[in-house]
C-alpha cells in the first residue's frame, strides 16, 4: 500500500457513498413528502392555536362576561369546549399517524422499490390499499372542509367584538352591546349584556386577551385551510400512484403472457429441431 492507493480508495468509497445519495434522493416521494409537510403543518397550526384561542375564550367568558361553570353536570359552554379539546387532541394523533401511513404508502407505489430490488409484483391487496386510502382521504378532505367551515364562526364572532372595540372611539355616543345568548354561548334566562361605556368593556378591549383569541383563531382557521389543501394534494397523488399501479398491473399482465408465448414458441421450435435431427440421424 502506498499513497496513490490510499488515494484511490478514499476517492472510490467517496464516488460509492455519491452514488448511493443520488439513488436515495432520487427514490424519495416529493409529492408525498410536500402533501406530509403541508398536512403537518396544517394539522400544528390548526391544533396548537385552536387549543389556545380555546382557553382563552374561557378566561374572556370569565373575566368579562361573568359566565361561571355549571355545578351539575350539564352541557354548558365550558363542558363544550372542553370536548373540543379532546377532540383536538384525537386529530392531532390520528393525523400524525395517518401522514405516516401516506408517506409509507409513497414509497412503496413509487419506483423506489423498483429501483432498489428490481422488478416486483403488484398484488390485488396493493391494489385494494391504493384504492382504500383515495376513498379515505376523500372522507377526511370532507371532514375537514367541516371543520374549516366550522373554526370560522369563532373567528367571525370576534371579529365582530374587535369591530366594536374598534368603533368605540369612533362612534361617540352610540351605545353598542355584546350579548353572548345570541350565540348561544349562555341561556336564554341568563342576562350576561355588556355594553359600551361600561368599565368591564374599555378593559376587555385593552386587553390582550381579545386580540390575542382573535388572532389564534385566525392562525387555527389558516391551519384548517392548509389541511385542505393537503387532503387534495393527497388525493391528487394517490391518484397519480393509482393509475401508476394499474398500468404496472396491466404491464405485468402483459409481460407475463408474452413470456409465455414465447416460451411455447421455444418449446415447439426445440421440438421440431429434435424431430428433425433425428430424421436425418
Amino acid at each position: 500500500w502506498n499513497f496513490n492507493s490510499l488515494c484511490w480508495l478514499i476517492s472510490f468509497s467517496a464516488l460509492g457513498c455519491l452514488e448511493c445519495c443520488i439513488k436515495c434522493l432520487g427514490g424519495i416521494p416529493y409529492p408525498s413528502l410536500i402533501a406530509t409537510i403541508l398536512l403537518y403543518a396544517g394539522v400544528a397550526l390548526f391544533c396548537g392555536c385552536g387549543h389556545e384561542a380555546l382557553t382563552g375564550t374561557v378566561t374572556i367568558l370569565q373575566d368579562y362576561f361573568e359566565v361561571v361553570r355549571s355545578p351539575v353536570d350539564s352541557l354548558d359552554v365550558f363542558t363544550m369546549i372542553d370536548i373540543i379539546k379532546y377532540v383536538i387532541y384525537g386529530i392531532a394523533s390520528a393525523f400524525f399517524v395517518y401522514g405516516i401511513l401516506l408517506m409509507v404508502e409513497g414509497f412503496f407505489t413509487s419506483g423506489a422499490i423498483k429501483d432498489l430490488y428490481g422488478d416486483f409484483k403488484i398484488t390485488t391487496c396493493g391494489r385494494c390499499v391504493s384504492a382504500w386510502f383515495i376513498m379515505l382521504t376523500y372522507i377526511f378532505m370532507l371532514a375537514w372542509l367541516g371543520v374549516t367551515a366550522f373554526t370560522s364562526i369563532p373567528v367571525f364572532i370576534y371579529f365582530n367584538i374587535w369591530n366594536i372595540c374598534q368603533n368605540t372611539t369612533v362612534l361617540e355616543g352610540a351605545t353598542l352591546c355584546l350579548d353572548p345568548r345570541q350565540y348561544g354561548i349562555v341561556p336564554i334566562a341568563e342576562a350576561r349584556t355588556m355594553c359600551t361605556g361600561s368599565e368591564k368593556f374599555y378593559r376587555m378591549c385593552e386587553s390582550n386577551e381579545l386580540d390575542m383569541t382573535f388572532h389564534l383563531f385566525i392562525c387555527a382557521l389558516a391551519g384548517a385551510g392548509a389541511a385542505v389543501i393537503a387532503m387534495i394534494h393527497y388525493l391528487m397523488v394517490l391518484s397519480a400512484n393509482w393509475a401508476y399501479v394499474k398500468d404496472a398491473c396491466r404491464m405485468q399482465k402483459y409481460e407475463d403472457i408474452k413470456s409465455k408465448e414465447e416460451q411455447e414458441l421455444h418449446d415447439i421450435h426445440s421440438t421440431r429441431s429434435k424431430e428433425r435431427l433425428n430424421a436425418y440421424t
